[in-house]
């Protein structure tokens, strides 16, 4: 097996297949997020229960996404990177059976809080093995990497889930999931190597790992990358949550069509991500960070503006939402970067905190959307704005490079 020191050798770079596959195990979050999307009126007719309850389970994927970085984080500090990643990716896939059998939106929602503990583990660990083993440019460059083996989970997952929908029942989405997980788990234990040597690992009690948690919060270019990435995650999800009755039941669309749009949307996602890798060399990442924070803002506070003023169009809709998605394609690998980049001693923990800042404003942010739904574009639309504006205030708080 591949070791870190192998990989960490002067002599040898890090191997073109390791970016792919934690982009695959990264990925299993956004594809389990995104494919049952078209399925929410579906979803809300099994159970028989009122338009926008659905979206509770959204929020309930996100919550357990929170808790799960914070656990995971903790883990992959103590244990290495490779065992709590295949441990977690099983958990996924059993949870995973689990939605896929339930027999009410409650139990759905549970058992999609206990996947999202499990699947948080390819978010948290993809990150940190990342950071064990880069820093700085050659870092966000990997991190683009991943993030277009990532990018085309939102792409398929929702075409996916709208084309079983027109052959089969909704509950063969999530078993196509934890197929996924499967072959994640499998991947896991069979090739991916271990970033982390037992010489880096940590062991500490609790009293010692929250210690450990509120140092890292205090350090400001922690708190405050992790703070433009949290907003940017909350004008994001309330994309993702309230997408669908926007487009399926405001717009009319079926799930197919839907699924074109979402599509649409992710493919400037990945543009974004690629692009970003080949501007950082020569702008640096601060410049970056800052201009797609105002371009996302502005990009937001057009839709708001159509949104609250009655237009019903949709290429004017999905126009400013497509370049919001695009901005969050440039801003996620670099704001990673930046709030992991001192933080090297720790990096499982910190990748924690930051994934458990970002999904739990995820979390609010689709319950916030699901009160607000009314089949139109304005609830989305003024918290993704929300979201926008936090990225920028959090931008104007970063220490200067």
């Amino acid at each position: 097996m591949t070791t870190v020191s192998d990989l960490r050798s002067p002599s040898r770079h890090i191997p073109r297949w390791l970016p792919p596959l934690l982009g695959l195990f990264i990925a299993v979050g956004p594809a389990a997020t995104d494919m049952y999307l078209p399925a929410f009126p579906a979803v809300e007719a099994t159970f028989g229960t009122a338009p926008g309850t659905a979206q509770l389970t959204l929020a309930a994927w996100f919550a357990g996404l929170a808790v799960g970085q914070i656990m995971q984080g903790t883990l992959s500090d103590r244990f290495g990177r490779r065992r709590p990643m295949i441990v977690g990716m099983l958990l996924f896939t059993l949870a995973t059976i689990g939605c896929a059998l339930s027999t009410s939106i409650g139990w759905l929602a549970i058992f999609r809080a206990i996947a999202a503990v499990g699947g948080s583990a390819g978010m948290v660990i993809g990150r940190a093995a990342v950071r064990d083993l880069a820093d700085g440019h050659h870092a966000a460059v990997i991190m683009s990497r991943l993030m277009l083996v990532m990018g085309v989970a939102p792409i398929l997952a929702p075409s996916i889930g709208g084309l079983l929908l027109i052959f089969a029942h909704w509950r063969v989405i999530f078993w196509v999931l934890a197929f996924y997980g499967a072959v994640s788990t499998l991947l896991a234990w069979r090739i991916l190597p271990e970033t982390l040597p037992p010489a880096r690992r940590i062991r500490l009690g609790a009293a010692q790992q929250l210690s450990r948690y509120l140092a890292i919060v205090r350090e400001r270019g922690f708190l405050t990358h992790a703070a433009m990435g949290a907003s940017g995650s909350f004008c994001m999800f309330a994309y993702l949550a309230g997408s669908a009755p926007v487009f399926i039941q405001g717009f009319g669309l079926s799930p197919s069509e839907f699924a074109l749009i979402f599509g649409l949307c992710s493919c400037g996602l990945i543009a974004g991500s690629q692009i970003n890798a080949r501007l950082l060399p020569r702008f640096g990442l601060s410049t970056m960070l800052r201009t797609i924070a105002y371009l996302s803002l502005l990009a937001t506070t057009t839709l708001l503006v159509l949104a609250f003023t009655g237009v019903h169009v949709l290429a004017l809709i999905v126009a400013p939402v497509f370049v919001a998605l695009s901005c969050q394609g440039f801003s996620n690998g670099n704001t990673a970067v930046g709030a992991l980049s001192r933080h090297a001693a720790h990096a499982g923990s910190a990748s924690a905190l930051m994934g458990m800042a970002q999904f739990s404003l995820g979390a609010s942010s689709g319950l916030l959307v699901g009160l607000f739904t009314d089949g139109t574009p304005r609830g989305m639309a003024a918290l993704m704005f929300c979201g926008s504006l936090g990225a920028v205030i959090a931008d104007l708080c970063r220490p200067k490079a």
